[in-house]
């Protein structure tokens, strides 16, 4: 059970800040994991007045503010042109739409949970955390940092030319995912991003160029065991480590056939 003594709705980002370097204090985001957890919250800090529930989209960016929803980003029309549907695959099986109309997209990146497809999908785009302190680092950069009490604002999105896709397995339908799994194809060549390994995702780019153009099941199966050597996965109730391991081989080809009928 969470207990929570006091709450207080932030009225500028400095004021939030402030309150969250007590080490008893926690910002609130959504609240649907922190919920489920033990323990005593001093004061609940709320971001819900700051603004930053929006989506701005600009010729160059997606800027995503920390309290936008999941089911925004579902749904936001540029985003899922630019993901060509990715976006909607990734979110479309997280619980339910109640959840993903509370759920941010903030908590769930600065959460960095093991089973996060948001987190999935984000890290192979070419994307960058915002930090009320710590300033702009890139995505791949935050997901190995150690936790802290800086205030995650937004979420930065460049468009570069790039093929999305993604896939993921679950026991059933609503259930935390077993393996997540997103692919891009860009000029630079592919890469793919792994999670639910149960560890967080990692990114794996195409260092050894095994899935050049034109894409074919052979290249495809070359680089998905590539990156099935290099990420360690681990075993718990979902699914034994040696099935995650067989699992990143199968979703990573699938996802590079699909991004070969793309490009």
């Amino acid at each position: 059970m969470l207990t929570i003594r006091e709450y207080k709705q932030a009225t500028t980002l400095e004021e939030a800040w402030h309150l969250n370097q007590k080490r008893p204090n926690r910002v609130l985001g959504g609240m649907l994991w922190m919920r489920l957890s033990k323990g005593n919250v001093q004061t609940a800090i709320d971001l819900s007045a700051l603004g930053l529930d929006t989506i701005e989209e600009t010729e160059t960016e997606f800027r995503i503010g920390a309290m936008v929803s999941l089911r925004r980003l579902e749904l936001h029309e540029g985003f899922t042109a630019y993901s060509e549907g990715a976006n909607k695959e990734a979110l479309r099986h997280i619980v339910g739409v109640q959840f993903r109309n509370l759920a941010t997209v903030g908590g769930s990146v600065f959460g960095r949970f093991g089973f996060s497809d948001v987190l999935t999908l984000l890290l192979v785009m070419d994307s960058y955390v915002e930090l009320y302190k710590g300033g702009i680092v890139p995505l791949a950069d935050f997901v190995n940092m150690p936790y802290d009490r800086d205030i995650l604002v937004r979420i930065i999105v460049k468009k570069t030319a790039a093929h999305y896709s993604y896939k993921s397995v679950r026991i059933s339908k609503t259930d935390f995912p077993v393996l997540t799994c997103a692919a891009a194809l860009t000029q630079e060549g592919v890469q793919a991003a792994v999670g639910a390994r149960p560890a967080k995702a990692a990114l794996v780019k195409d260092a050894e160029q095994l899935a050049t153009l034109p894409m074919t099941a052979e290249k495809a199966q070359a680089f998905a065991e590539y990156a099935a050597g290099l990420l360690p996965t681990e075993t718990n109730p979902r699914g034994s480590a040696a099935y995650r391991t067989h699992l990143i081989k199968v979703l990573t080809a699938r996802c590079l056939t699909e991004l070969g009928g793309k490009s």
